[in-house]
């Protein structure tokens, strides 16, 4: 779901299935466009064909109900994974919200049916050093509300949100962690949340 490619082997583990299970349902979803395969010597990587199929797939898990969660290794990976990580190439969980309501309460965004950039939030997202410019020239969508299967409310996707990904991965306000998708926030980055925007993220999330 982060848009990096990586092995069936790893793929299996992380989905608690046998390696040969794993291949039959990746060997489905190439063929389906979904998912794309890329040989490199004796191994083969995967990953998702593209920020739409991402989006539909957070989607989905809106309609699924959560999945038991057993062991505290496991815990530990949801709670990290629905605190922050990427969408493919947007930070989703509840930093992605929390920055998309922020910044529609600001001003910065408009919530018109999806989510729009204003005037306000392009000064100020080029404040901060995000690639306004080059969201709006990109070859896809500037802005995207896109279903958030934690929170159950929009984050920011879309060629602007790939570029506030890009950005906030670029100064250090937030880490890639070694698990993958999930992401560290940073001492940095935590004090720009709370310092620029109010968000705090170190409160205890609210029971859903």
């Amino acid at each position: 779901m982060d848009g990096t490619r990586r092995p069936a082997g790893e793929l299996a583990k992380g989905a608690g299935v046998s390696a040969s299970t794993a291949s039959e349902h990746l060997a489905v979803l190439v063929d389906a466009g979904l998912v794309t395969c890329e040989a490199r010597g004796r191994c083969r990587y995967y990953s998702l064909a593209g920020p739409q199929v991402a989006t539909a797939l957070e989607a989905l898990g809106l309609l699924a109900d959560p999945a038991p969660v057993s062991g505290y290794r496991r815990s530990r990976q949801t709670q990290h994974l629905a605190t922050a990580r990427f969408c493919y190439d947007h930070i989703a969980g509840r930093l992605g919200v929390a920055l998309a309501d922020t910044w529609t309460r600001q001003g910065w965004l408009a919530d018109r049916g999806s989510l729009a950039l204003t005037d306000a939030g392009a000064d100020g997202l080029r404040g901060i050093g995000v690639d306004v410019d080059g969201a709006v020239r990109a070859r896809r969508a500037t802005t995207r509300a896109c279903p958030d299967w934690t929170e159950r409310r929009a984050h920011l996707a879309g060629a602007l949100g790939a570029e506030v990904g890009r950005r906030f991965l670029q100064v250090g306000w937030v880490v890639r962690h070694r698990s993958g998708r999930g992401l560290d926030v940073t001492g940095s980055g935590h004090d720009l949340l709370r310092g620029t925007w109010g968000i705090d993220l170190t409160q205890q999330a609210p029971q859903r």
